[in-house]
């Protein structure tokens, strides 16, 4: 399996859970913005797409879509437990915050990364990342370590990564302390140590 991944990107989180997971795979950086990787190959040829991640399994057979590459390791590796059994409710929970990770809190992310943004919608952007971060953070109030059951997941790890934007974009963590323990909390993994220093972000 090769990762092709951005560091810092919501790659990251595919690219811990391959470390949970003790899977054998190698990784390749990609320059998005030009669209070439690190040993020169186009990679719209990997991912149309031309965003990371992108999980290529072998030649004709590349999976992409963060919340998928989760799914697809998580459910090849089931003693992880890293997402429930089918068809139990605390797997659907998983899937319902990974779902509200990729489509809200991620999304949301979006202007404040794009240099072209202005400083209204700059700030509208703020707010409502901020909202979707307090919605998690009311979740964790409750005293948990982890999204469901107390247990790592999936879900654990894309949120992980995504609060980790934070940093970069001015907005403080101050203001949801459990949410911040968390972030902490996952920071510390052997796995999401091991995937940061192997992707160049210390």
């Amino acid at each position: 399996m090769k990762l092709y991944y951005k560091p810092g990107a919501c790659s990251l989180a595919s690219h811990i859970l391959l470390k949970e997971i003790d899977a054998d795979f190698e990784i390749e950086s990609v320059n998005t913005s030009t669209g070439i990787t690190e040993t020169g190959d186009d990679y719209t040829k990997i991912n149309p797409k031309g965003y990371v991640p992108a999980l290529a399994l072998r030649k004709d057979m590349v999976i992409t879509e963060g919340p998928a590459i989760l799914q697809y390791l998580a459910d090849l590796t089931p003693k992880s437990q890293m997402l429930p059994s089918l068809g139990s409710e605390s797997r659907v929970k998983v899937i319902e915050h990974l779902t509200y990770v990729s489509s809200e809190l991620h999304k949301a992310f979006s202007p404040l990364f794009n240099p072209a943004t202005d400083e209204t919608t700059k700030a509208q952007a703020k707010n409502t990342v901020s909202k979707n971060l307090e919605y998690f953070n009311q979740i964790f109030s409750d005293g948990r370590n982890y999204l469901v059951d107390n247990k790592v997941s999936i879900a654990d790890l894309y949120l992980f990564v995504v609060c980790n934007w934070c940093s970069f974009v001015g907005i403080s963590l101050e203001e949801t302390p459990h949410l911040s323990s968390f972030v902490s909390r996952m920071a510390n993994r052997p796995s999401s140590l091991a995937a940061m220093k192997a992707g160049g972000l210390f």
